[in-house]
């Protein structure tokens, strides 16, 4: 029983926060926060959520601190209430994938029989067998790779946790399938947790009611609640011009383009910057699209930093083998087959209309992203050009 109570306050995510918590988690959140920040946990409780939100301000990777104890339980309760009613998708972005990216580091400590009863916990078909399964052999000149495992899990249970992860290897059909169960590593079942408990985190309120505001206001009135949701809410103002201009697209000095993208460009960049997944496809079009600009190492590396799995090493290496390549960005056509264009949704009169051409005396329709920004660059310095002789002639 001790194990199991361990269990939950490193992972206070886990259904069986009810059963063995229930004190706590099944209580009005009213009643839990009033009680709570009138307690001898106050203190602590305050400063270990500012550090959190303060680890994810200025952009680091991990928790700088993680406590596996029973206020860690307090913690993940407190910051699902913050999130609610600070209600920024951002700022929900950051602190899911940061919280999410530890537990899946702590996670991967666990013995074999603690991720069992994880698994188990949140009612996943997982099967454990003694002796270890073969599902993958590689042979490349003469050297031989090896891949098994002993777990297995429901193909349904599998596709449930992967529906958010699209990129092409978690595919069922690259995957070892025999009678209904995957065969993974427990890392690889970690990283699907990961992103389970990313998406707990991410606490959006589409529609502000009469009700939320009321709540809100009934939270307020406990003092030592709204002084924390002040300092942190004064400490996101200062920072959040950081995030939202992070994704900088000036790769030649004193010269901004971040006005001239398009679209497929756009939409890449604004769902990194949320902190959304991104496909593989979406990966390497927007490493390669930054790559023919000549934009510097470290910066294209930074565009990845706020995805939920960044590893700054593993990017910095796939980065430099692809600088190494010189590989072309998707054309239009490719970026269509891969749905990842986005002129209708933009509505675009580039990308839709074309331009037209000068030499063949005829509209064109754009084939290439790095077209486009070649036509918009040229449209914006005569647009420029005209302004300036306009404000000659009126002087």
């Amino acid at each position: 029983m001790s194990d199991i109570y361990d269990l939950v306050k490193r992972y206070p995510w886990l259904p069986s926060l009810k059963t063995y918590y229930s004190d706590i988690a099944l209580k009005n959140p009213l009643d839990f926060i009033s009680e709570i920040f009138s307690s001898n946990k106050s203190e602590e409780l305050e400063s270990r959520v500012l550090n959190l939100f303060n680890d994810a301000f200025n952009k680091i990777e991990h928790l700088s601190e993680y406590e596996l104890d029973e206020i860690n339980i307090y913690v993940y309760l407190i910051l699902r209430i913050l999130l609610y009613i600070i209600n920024d998708k951002i700022l929900s972005n950051r602190i899911a994938n940061i919280y999410s990216k530890t537990t899946y580091n702590e996670l991967n400590k666990e013995n074999e029989y603690n991720l069992y009863y994880i698994y188990q916990d949140l009612n996943l078909k997982v099967i454990y067998e003694e002796q270890p399964f073969v599902y993958k052999k590689f042979v490349v000149k003469e050297q031989k790779e090896i891949f098994k495992t002993n777990f297995k899990i429901s193909f349904l249970d599998y596709l449930k946790l992967a529906s958010n992860l699209k990129d092409e290897y978690r595919k069922l059909v690259n995957n070892a399938l025999l009678q209904g169960y995957v065969y993974i590593k427990p890392e690889n079942i970690n990283r699907l947790l990961q992103e389970h408990v990313r998406k707990k985190l991410l606490i959006q309120n589409n529609e502000v009611s009469s009700d939320f505001e009321k709540f809100k206001e009934r939270l307020f009135e406990i003092h030592e609640f709204k002084k924390l949701y002040t300092t942190i809410t004064k400490i996101w103002e200062s920072k959040k011009e950081e995030f939202e201009y992070s994704i900088d697209i000036t790769f030649k000095e004193g010269k901004d383009y971040s006005g001239i993208l398009p679209p497929c460009i756009k939409e890449i960049l604004s769902k990194a910057q949320e902190g959304q997944n991104l496909v593989h496809t979406e990966r390497l079009f927007i490493l390669w699209f930054l790559n023919s600009l000549k934009y510097p190492e470290d910066k294209i590396i930074n565009v990845f930093s706020t995805l939920p799995d960044f590893d700054r090493e593993k990017t910095a290496y796939q980065v430099k083998y692809a600088m190494k390549k010189g590989y072309t960005p998707y054309s239009c056509k490719s970026l269509k087959s891969y749905n990842l264009c986005f002129a209708n949704e933009y509505k675009d009169p580039i990308c839709l209309e074309g331009y037209y051409s000068r030499m063949q005396d005829e509209q064109k329709f754009i084939s290439h992203p790095l077209k486009y920004i070649e036509v918009k660059e040229y449209r914006d310095s005569k647009k420029l050009k005209k302004t300036k002789n306009q404000s000659q002639d009126q002087k």
